[in-house]
């Protein structure tokens, strides 16, 4: 299965994550937190979140954040603990796939550079939006098939990481959130560097008729 080939991969490089991925993470994330403009009100879910690194980033600017993140990764989420000793931040281990959590239970949800490893996208969707309040809001950022060098990302890396699953171009992506019942209130593509094509996308639930 994916989903174990990817828990086992993150696992393996967790100690080292931070300081390999240092800029990339960095810069990505700070852009996520930029977009999202999240509201200090607001329960968050952290989708696929790692190390805690964006749990981090919202603390420094409100350290009353209500933060739930959640990754399939058990070392990566015991740095992410560590990190965020706080009691208005909690980590569980949980695919995307299969939310441990209320229908209705949060106000934003973001998700940051995984979805290009996601099993099951539309699965992982419909829990998102299960659990998202009403006139609550997802932000995902990910990988761009659109630019060159994640065209070629996208060919080569299977032949290296058994964990990869694809990237999308940015009309792919959007296609399976309004697939998923989502209305696309916002979205741009962005370059980080030479290498990394990124897109992002802010979208709710379509109100049911």
């Amino acid at each position: 299965m994916t989903e174990t080939k990817v828990r086992q991969q993150y696992n393996q490089m967790a100690a080292t994550y931070d300081q390999r991925w240092s800029s990339y993470v960095s810069s990505t994330l700070l852009f996520l937190q930029s977009w999202a403009d999240i509201s200090p009100t607001a329960t968050v879910l952290d989708v696929a979140c790692g190390t805690g690194e964006f749990e981090r980033l919202l603390l420094a600017d409100n350290s009353q954040q209500k933060i739930v993140g959640v990754d399939i990764s058990e070392k990566m989420l015991a740095i992410a603990r560590e990190k965020c000793h706080v009691p208005n931040v909690s980590f569980y281990t949980a695919p995307a796939s299969a939310l441990p959590f209320a229908d209705n239970s949060f106000d934003a949800i973001v998700c940051a550079s995984s979805f290009h490893y996601f099993d099951k996208p539309n699965t992982a969707l419909l829990e998102m939006k299960r659990v998202l309040k009403p006139h609550g809001r997802v932000v995902i950022l990910d990988w761009c098939k659109d630019y060159l060098l994640c065209r070629i990302c996208d060919w080569v890396l299977p032949i290296f990481d058994s964990a990869y699953k694809q990237c999308y171009t940015q009309a792919e992506f959007h296609s399976l959130l309004t697939s998923a019942g989502y209305k696309i209130s916002r979205t741009t593509k962005v370059r980080f560097g030479v290498v990394w094509g990124l897109m992002v996308a802010t979208a709710s639930v379509e109100p049911s008729e």
